[in-house]
């Protein structure tokens, strides 16, 4: 077997780490609104500003890989979530927060839409998916520490916003190490890109794939945004601590990813993925029957682990359906992150209409979906 180039690959592998910069928005959610005592409906705002931005511009961004290539899209991309993550240092209003999370998101899309593809160009064909499964096990190592950084600048600092000086130096590092290693990259043209992303949603398999995306997105943030706020409501638990529960949900949603990377070599991913979702959808329950904290946060912890390999699934089969379309699918996949815009709105209006508890049947619905679509995909 093809050896990997190490030179080429690391400066892409440590692209996932800031790829996971994005989660950081869910626990960022309690302590804006605490912050500037806003409702739920208001600081719900903050996610959608985030992902919104994966609807409005993966598709472009597809396009944009075509003119001007994989590597020197990922680049923009990093060099928009550096100075995403320097604003709030400088300005800190509601605004300005909006603004910050608004370019955080344009700067993800970005990422998240050009990285599977470049890694493509840096590994042999048959390591494909395992290396993006690699790839997102350190996004998820990433989206782990987000809420911990956070949790221990509020509490030994005083001010949860240190975080944001620790991105900007780590994106900073990233868009110069990017920038020295040269990647020969595969040629794509830009009619390919521009005239068959949409054209995509004609084939059913990749549009049941989509939607599985779209709602895995969806249950992840919805479930993440609503944690701290849950726990406050319901255990009275500081946010520094209600945040932790962020945490535990990513360090297992990192071990699942590890967990899954061996499993799925020998086992069907339609059936893995169908058992784990049950699993979660069985955990979910007992945790909104719940309101002993510990139950709740092993109950997160299972969610996590049950959970950590959806997207990878979804992306992977995807980008297995055609490799020569392999911008064009990444672009149409990466849309579905939208979903993570559509959730937490939603909840806030339930969140203040009733309590956190009721919002929480959103992300539920999302899993039972995602179960519905691995069934149907098993039939057919």
């Amino acid at each position: 077997m093809k050896k990997i180039d190490q030179i080429k690959f690391l400066p892409v592998l440590f692209g996932f780490f800031v790829m996971g910069f994005v989660d950081v928005v869910n626990i960022s959610v309690s302590y804006v609104k605490e912050d500037f005592a806003l409702n739920d409906k208001s600081a719900n705002l903050l996610p959608m500003m985030v992902f919104l931005w994966f609807a409005v511009l993966s598709l472009p961004t597809g396009i944009i890989m075509s003119i001007i290539g994989r590597r020197k899209t990922v680049l923009l991309g990093v060099g928009i979530t550096t100075i995403a993550m320097l604003i709030p240092l400088f300005v800190y209003t509601f605004p300005v927060v909006l603004l910050a999370f608004a370019l955080l998101g344009i700067g993800n899309t970005i990422i998240q839409v050009t990285l599977p593809p470049l890694v493509t160009d840096v590994v042999p064909e048959k390591r494909i998916t395992s290396m993006l499964t690699l790839g997102y096990f350190v996004k998820a190592a990433s989206s782990f520490l987000g809420p911990v950084f956070a949790g221990i600048a509020a509490a030994y600092f005083g001010n949860w916003k240190l975080i944001f000086p620790i991105y900007a130096c780590t994106a900073l590092l990233l868009l110069v190490w990017q920038a020295a290693v040269p990647i020969r990259e595969s040629e794509i043209t830009q009619e390919s890109a521009g005239k068959k992303i949409f054209a995509l949603l004609k084939n059913k398999p990749i549009l049941i794939l989509f939607s599985v995306i779209l709602m895995s997105v969806g249950f992840e943030v919805g479930l993440m945004t609503a944690t701290p706020k849950y726990l406050l409501e319901h255990c009275s638990m500081p946010l520094e601590k209600g945040g932790l529960g962020c945490s535990l949900f990513y360090a297992a949603k990192t071990v699942g990813t590890f967990i899954g990377a061996i499993v799925l070599v020998k086992v069907s991913s339609r059936k893995f993925l169908i058992s784990t979702v049950v699993a979660a959808i069985a955990t979910f329950i007992i945790m909104m029957l719940s309101t002993n904290s510990w139950i709740i946060m092993a109950c997160l912890l299972i969610l996590g682990l049950t959970c950590a390999n959806i997207f990878t699934i979804s992306l992977s089969s995807a980008l297995r359906t055609d490799s020569t379309k392999a911008n064009e699918i990444s672009a149409l996949m990466i849309t579905g992150i939208a979903g993570g815009a559509l959730a937490p709105p939603l909840m806030g209006v339930i969140a203040d209409s009733s309590n956190q508890l009721i919002s929480l049947f959103v992300p539920l619905a999302a899993l039972v979906y995602i179960l519905i679509a691995a069934i149907y995909a098993v039939k057919n």
